[in-house]
């Protein structure tokens, strides 16, 4: 039994750097050709889609290629993550609840000056100026990227840790604790003013929040239901 425990925190930890490895990877890609690649994402030459695409594609590596690899070398099914019916109106409630202390930040800060999902990335104020079925595609592949995977990555990445580093009580979360780290610090939200602190903190509770949610209730939907209609949102 406990032969059988150490082989499988051997396997979580090759998943985990097998994660961090192929988001590493693509970063660096990234930040290699930073100029060149912000630079065909904005050029209106090039016709929208592709570069949707193509900057998603992008977006994916960094935050889904990795568990995806993970999940078709272990045989592991998305829904076994938490992707189900069960408690995922209880999930969406509390994450939504999680993300209201940095809601109330951004409007105490001024900046928060209209409501849609998305709307900081790139390509989405040139799909609403699009017509209707290249606009509707082009958010659909937005919302998969930037929305779906970006949520989802979190929620296996965390998964992961706590089984690394299992703990007994229910709010101390490592995955959840270590995840929200790296948000802060892959978003550059690392605050040295006063500001920039409890704009650092607030965005900790609510990627915290999300994910302690998802430990105890079992249900991965309300991490994707925030970052699909908040997060880049305002």
């Amino acid at each position: 039994m406990e032969e059988t425990a150490v082989k499988q925190k051997k396997k979580t930890g090759s998943d985990l750097i097998i994660i961090c490895a192929v988001t590493m990877i693509v970063l660096g890609v990234f930040m290699a050709f930073q100029d060149t690649v912000e630079g065909f994402a904005k050029d209106t030459g090039i016709h929208i889609l592709l570069r949707t695409v193509t900057m998603a594609l992008l977006q994916f590596g960094t935050a889904g290629l990795g568990i995806t690899l993970v999940a078709l070398i272990r045989k592991e099914s998305f829904v076994s993550f938490g992707l189900r019916k069960k408690n995922a109106l209880k999930s969406i409630v509390f994450c939504t609840l999680s993300y209201v202390p940095y809601i109330i930040f951004c409007l105490a800060t001024e900046q928060i000056d209209s409501y849609m999902p998305f709307q900081t990335v790139w390509m989405t104020s040139e799909l609403r100026q699009s017509n209707f079925a290249v606009g509707a595609l082009g958010y659909l592949i937005i919302a998969v990227a930037w929305g779906f995977f970006e949520g989802f990555n979190y929620v296996v990445i965390s998964d992961k840790i706590n089984k690394l580093l299992p703990v007994k009580h229910r709010w101390l979360n490592w995955g959840a604790m270590i995840c929200a780290v790296m948000c802060i610090l892959i978003h550059g939200m690392i605050g040295v003013t006063m500001e920039g602190i409890i704009e650092m903190l607030t965005v900790f509770i609510a990627i915290y929040g999300m994910l302690v949610t998802k430990t105890v209730t079992g249900n991965a939907w309300g991490c994707v239901f925030l970052f699909v209609f908040l997060w880049n949102a305002f």
